[in-house]
């Protein structure tokens, strides 16, 4: 058998796209027993992007990774694999990837993949593309997070149509002489399996968000740091915490376990609501877009959410070109 040599990955460059709709909070209290102050100091968040009959999780992702891979200077016909997370996929067949990866123009050869492990697949996408790549399945591999949210949510309910909204992230990873992505730490919490579900028909969003808040503050932290010491380095090295955008209630208390408040930290849920597998790719490409990302500084990844899954590992930001 003749098995290459491991070797590493690294991120290549991000992109995004969101919808134009945007949606305010003083506009919520329109449709439901709500108002602006009760949103931001329950949960952070000021605005979120809605879906119009245009923009739909294949079409976001689709932009995303073309705008990732315009960042990272990759032409399309040198990319291995395309991975698409996201928990509002509409169609079985034709799946999201493979549909992405004719609208790019991708070659045969390159592999589509459509995950599902909700509000954590974008770093199970990574996770499975540095695999790849370290293995030689690929030289080149998208990864995508795209969601609909605002198509499963139930918009009398004040306690959930107010977290959520629409968008996709992406990133490219390529071929490193040096690992720049750190192993995966990941798994799930059985007892929490069913605390954040989509299911009925038609398919509603609900959540316990007690039971998830409370996870997240007791129990999150200590999962965020095994994937800090898998990759071989301390928090005191990390130098970007980029986490699910749940809820900022969530975020900033997780951060402060962690002792980050003095490092750079992703807060895109206060202008995009959560997005759940968008969620990470989406504020690091809007930070990266804007010139507020550090660049080559080790990045914490983590995601958690329905399943109950979760998944984190430490990457490298990407250094512009000149």
């Amino acid at each position: 058998m003749n098995t290459p040599a491991l070797r590493g990955s690294r991120i290549l460059g991000f992109g995004h796209h969101q919808p134009s709709r945007v949606l305010t909070n003083d506009e919520l209290s329109t449709l439901v027993d709500t108002n602006d102050e009760w949103i931001r100091t329950r949960t952070g968040i000021e605005t979120r992007h809605i879906a119009g009959p245009e923009d739909t999780v294949t079409s976001m992702a689709i932009e995303a990774a073309r705008n990732a891979l315009t960042d990272a200077g990759v032409a399309p016909s040198d990319v291995g694999m395309v991975i698409v997370a996201s928990t509002t996929h509409r169609d079985r067949a034709p799946y999201t990837a493979g549909r992405v990866a004719a609208a790019l123009g991708l070659s045969p050869s390159a592999a589509p993949i459509d995950i599902n492990t909700a509000c954590s697949g974008f770093e199970y996408g990574v996770a499975l593309a540095d695999q790849a790549i370290r293995v030689g399945s690929s030289d080149i591999a998208v990864v995508v997070g795209s969601e609909v949210l605002s198509g499963i949510v139930d918009w009398t309910d004040r306690s959930t149509c107010v977290l959520v909204g629409d968008g996709a992230g992406a990133a490219v990873l390529g071929v490193s002489d040096t690992a720049q992505i750190g192993p995966v730490s990941w798994g799930s919490v059985p007892h929490l399996e069913e605390a954040v579900l989509v299911s009925g028909d038609p398919e509603r969003f609900s959540q316990e968000g007690r039971s998830i808040y409370r996870w997240a503050i007791t129990e999150a932290a200590d999962h965020a740091r095994a994937a800090v010491a898998a990759a071989g380095l301390t928090l005191d090295d990390i130098g970007v915490f980029a986490f699910h955008q749940a809820n900022l209630r969530i975020i900033e208390p997780l951060v402060a376990a962690l002792g980050g408040e003095s490092k750079f930290v992703v807060r895109d849920v206060i202008e995009s609501g959560n997005t759940s597998a968008a969620s990470v790719p989406l504020g690091l490409s809007k930070a990266w877009a804007r010139g507020d990302l550090p660049e080559g500084v080790p990045t914490l990844l983590f995601g958690f959410g329905g399943g109950f899954a979760h998944a984190g590992q430490v990457v490298t930001t990407p250094v512009r070109a000149g």
